[in-house]
């Protein structure tokens, strides 16, 4: 039996920081992560560098590993220019592309983009819709609440077909829409207990009132193998520390039975974090994928994707 365990690649988090070009350094890190046995590589979307474009022109240079956007914000981006580049990721990198999507925070987006963070379920939701026609390969007509999509041209890309679409949601009505109509959701910094009791329940009954199969389930989470657990959870304490103030969170914490995320990262030894890994597993996940291993130092990052290659192989 094999599992489905990738990496998430955040430049500022993963690659050790004196970066000389961010493409030719992910273009590196994804082949560290294959040749570790890795399944899959995301790229965050930020303030800076585009992820989808980097996902295209990484997944182009390194074969035999999926490639994903992990994820890029729904705000302010209208849902067919997001097509129109996860088409050509999926035509570049020859069918091994996947769209992750979020809502994004309000008080992220907000202060960059100005107004317009409102009716963010619909939002959601038409973009799914959007996306669903595009992907399929028909030509793209809708007119919603909040999204208008009605091109005069073409929407389908040679060699860009099928996309499958992630999303990275933790609110119930979020999960839901999900349910109904993406491929997997991917919530980040949900506990095991949190993944059963909460995240998989809500995907479901979105699924049940579609009259669908229930999407995958990818567990986000943050891993290290460190012989200094207490410095590195430190640093995750540092570099979370707007989590606790949302209100998804706090009910996604409250659910797990803790009150901050550096509470629910991996944490430890080899045998720490592949017990940590196992109960994602365990309480339905699947597939889970690591981020933040490199916080701390790139030797760290190479111990943990060296333990997660070994435990997709077992």
């Amino acid at each position: 039996m094999t599992h489905d365990i990738g990496v998430i690649l955040t430049p500022a988090a993963d690659v050790g920081g004196g970066l000389d070009n961010v493409v030719d350094t992910l273009i590196r890190k994804t082949r560290e992560a294959a040749e570790a046995g890795l399944s899959s590589a995301w790229f965050s979307q930020l303030f800076d560098h585009d992820a989808i474009t980097a996902a295209a022109i990484v997944g182009r240079e390194v074969p035999g590993i999926a490639i994903g956007s992990g994820v890029v914000p729904l705000w302010p981006r209208h849902p067919l220019t997001i097509a129109a580049q996860a088409q050509t990721a999926q035509a570049a990198t020859g069918g091994r592309f996947t769209l992750g999507v979020g809502l994004g925070a309000k008080s992220m987006m907000e202060p960059a983009f100005g107004p317009g963070w409102d009716r963010p379920i619909r939002r959601l939701r038409e973009s799914l819709t959007v996306f669903r026609q595009a992907f399929s390969g028909e030509q793209v007509g809708f007119a919603g609440e909040v999204i208008t999509a009605q091109p005069v041209m073409p929407t389908a890309v040679a060699g860009g077909g099928g996309v499958p679409v992630v999303v990275a949601a933790v609110g119930s009505q979020a999960l839901r829409v999900v349910g109904e109509l993406a491929d997997a959701a991917m919530p980040f910094l949900a506990g095991p207990r949190a993944l059963a009791e909460h995240i998989i329940p809500d995907v479901a009954k979105g699924a049940a009132a579609a009259g669908r199969a229930v999407p995958r389930i990818i567990a986000a989470v943050p891993a290290i193998v460190t012989d200094d657990a207490e410095t590195v959870r430190d640093i995750a304490n540092q570099g979370f520390w707007y989590y606790p103030d949302l209100p998804s969170y706090q009910r996604l914490f409250a659910a797990e039975g803790v009150t901050h995320p550096a509470e629910v990262c991996l944490i430890g030894t080899e045998d720490e974090v592949a017990a940590g890994i196992r109960r994602y597993f365990d309480a339905g996940a699947d597939a889970v994928v690591l981020s933040q291993s490199g916080i701390h130092s790139l030797e760290e990052q190479r111990r943990t994707w060296a333990l997660a290659g070994e435990l997709a192989k077992s």
